[in-house]
Order: structure tokens, then sequence, then C-alpha cells
């Protein structure tokens, strides 16, 4: 018998406990966590993962499970077949990890994101934000790349000439476990 995997999705109002419930729940029903993301977003929040299902156990049943937690009495849950490999292939290796942050600009994301796909380098995570007046009001956005490494410099260059002509400051870290592998 072939190991089930399937994606868990919810959104629901943001609140202390969330993921406690939901990882609680799901550690319960016997399910192991594989890539799992979790974000507030403004006052909602997004808890995602590819989980790998015990045998005799349903998609449905866990939707339905999860439906029954108080946690979630607001949330929209779904959850179905992951029908891709679980396995992070190389392009899920996070080799940089980029901060853009300055004045919000509108078509910021999409002219970043347009940078990575010229020079080849996959987005793993992206995270953009507006920072309260008491955190400065900057709007900062953060990506984990996996740039191809004949295209680093290159790519590193660009993000920072298109940064610094929106009048953005641009910091670039190499990943750890990039820094491990060599």
């Amino acid at each position: 018998m072939s190991l089930e995997i399937a994606l868990v999705s919810v959104f629901a109002p943001d609140k202390i406990g969330l993921v406690a419930a939901i990882a609680d729940y799901l550690f319960g029903a016997g399910i192991n966590l594989r890539d799992t993301l979790y974000a507030a977003l403004g006052q909602g929040a997004e808890f995602t993962a590819v989980c790998e299902l015990p045998p005799g156990v349903t998609v449905g049943e866990i939707e339905r499970g999860l439906n029954t937690l108080p946690e979630l009495a607001d949330a929209k849950v779904r959850v179905v077949s992951y029908n891709f490999d679980p396995e992070s292939p190389t392009l899920g290796r996070v080799t940089h990890r980029i901060t853009i942050s300055g004045g919000d600009q509108l078509g910021l994301v999409a002219r970043l994101s347009e940078v990575f796909a010229q020079y080849q380098a996959n987005i793993v995570r992206l995270e953009a934000r507006k920072l309260g007046t008491d955190e400065g009001g900057l709007y900062v956005t953060r990506f984990a790349v996996c740039i191809p490494p004949d295209l680093v410099d290159p790519c590193l260059a660009t993000v920072g000439n298109t940064a610094g002509t929106l009048g953005l400051t641009s910091t670039v870290e190499e990943s750890e476990y990039d820094r491990a592998l060599s």
C-alpha cells in the first residue's frame, strides 16, 4: 500500500493557539507533517501543510475532523489529495535570502519576480508585509530563492539594481543550507 499524501489548508481569523489546535488534531490522527507554512495575514491566518496520512485515514475524515475544532469555527478548511511528489527537488532548495525594504511600491513583487524568472531562479518562499507606523511604516519583502550557481552574480546584481532604481534597499544572505553543501 502506497503512502497517501494530502494538502491541508486552513484559513481562519488569527488567534493565539490556532497552530497548536491544528497541529494537535493532526498529531492525534497519526498524521505526519511535511512541508508546513503558517502566516498571519492581517487579521486572518493561513496554515498549509503537506501531510502523510496513516493507512485507512481519508482526506474527507481529516477535513470533517478539523471542522469540529472550536478554534476553527469561522475557518475555511480544505483537505485534498496531494498529487505532486512531496520530496523537495533541487528547485526547492534555498540558496539565498533577499530582503528588499523601503516605501511601498506598486508592482514591486511583480518586477522582482520577473528578475528571478529572467535568471531561472525559483522563488521558494515569499513574504511581503507593510509594517505599521510604530515599526517605521516600511514595506518589507523577503524572498527565499534557489538561484542556479552560474547565474548568482548577475541575478543578485540585477535585483540590487532594480531595488536601487525604486529607491529601496536590498540585503542578501547566502543560505546556511547552501553553505553546508559546499
